[in-house]
């Protein structure tokens, strides 16, 4: 993968859900949960337009994986968009990338560039 890629692959899941995953991606876990922690339980059009607006820069990822999952249930699931709400959105710790900083007298510290797997679990909202 090249830099600023990420990877977006479909799961098995239960009947009436689906869900897309985005591995690997350059941002830390701590920063994409603040993100992800905004749309949970929302209205598909609710979490969406929040990050829209929203200026972190996990949001667009957020977002993309999100469209994602959106497009496997049109698509692969035959489920209606007007009534999906995200289930279930998951941010667990990818590899870290190790690098060092030289620092005075000689030394160097280790830098460690983290790295995130987000899952997103859209499903439809049952009436009632």
């Amino acid at each position: 993968m090249a830099k600023g890629e990420m990877k977006i692959e479909e799961t098995v899941e239960e009947a009436g859900s689906a869900t897309a995953i985005a591995r690997y991606v350059r941002v830390s876990p701590r920063k994409m949960r603040l993100v992800a922690d905004q749309v949970r339980g929302k209205n598909l059009a609710d979490a969406r337009s929040i990050l829209a607006f929203s200026p972190k820069a996990a949001a667009k990822i957020v977002d993309k994986a999100i469209a994602s999952a959106a497009a496997n249930a049109e698509n692969n699931h035959d489920l209606s968009s007007d009534e999906l709400y995200i289930r279930n959105i998951l941010v667990n710790e990818g590899p870290t990338l190790k690098r060092f900083r030289p620092r005075a007298m000689g030394r160097a510290t280790r830098i460690r560039k983290r790295t995130s797997h987000l899952t997103v679990e859209l499903a439809e909202r049952k009436e009632g």
